[in-house]
């Protein structure tokens, strides 16, 4: 179903760690450290800053996969991974893209399931990558019918 869709990937989106947005995030899952949010407690911190929560990423815009089309109802969010290189600072820009990993299927009791590998990357202003957030998008055979519609 989507194994043509390995390997592409969107362009490159600027996206900046907003201060106003770290301490909104922080706030609504419900971790209130000041390292994120006090720049007091940032500047004594060991990165001398204030930082965005691991799962921070999430918001991000990454871009859109050309040719890559999804339905809007209907997925199943299966899993996903965070890998960092080191945290991600407060203030600072990032370029982000996404890119298809990997698309396999398994027979279950449910039919046939379809398992879309999508990751989310973040590079500095050089080009190094910063993180990988790496998400499986289940297909069910009830979204797969009606895709084949």
């Amino acid at each position: 179903m989507y194994q043509n869709d390995i390997g592409k990937r969107s362009a490159k989106v600027k996206n900046v760690v907003e201060r106003g947005a770290v301490k909104k995030f922080a706030e609504a899952i419900g971790d209130l450290s000041p390292i994120y949010w006090d720049e007091e407690t940032g500047k004594r911190s060991r990165y001398g800053r204030n930082i965005a929560p691991p799962t921070f990423p999430r918001v991000f815009d990454y871009g859109v996969i050309e040719g890559l089309k999804l339905p809007s109802k209907g997925l199943i969010h299966g899993e996903q991974h965070f890998h960092y290189e080191r945290p991600l600072f407060v203030g600072e820009e990032l370029y982000c893209y996404a890119e298809v990993k990997d698309y396999y299927e398994k027979q279950s009791s449910m039919g046939l399931l379809g398992f879309l590998v999508i990751a989310n990357n973040g590079e500095d202003a050089d080009g190094r990558l910063l993180f990988t957030s790496t998400s499986t998008i289940i297909i069910n055979e009830a979204v797969r019918k009606a895709m084949s519609v």
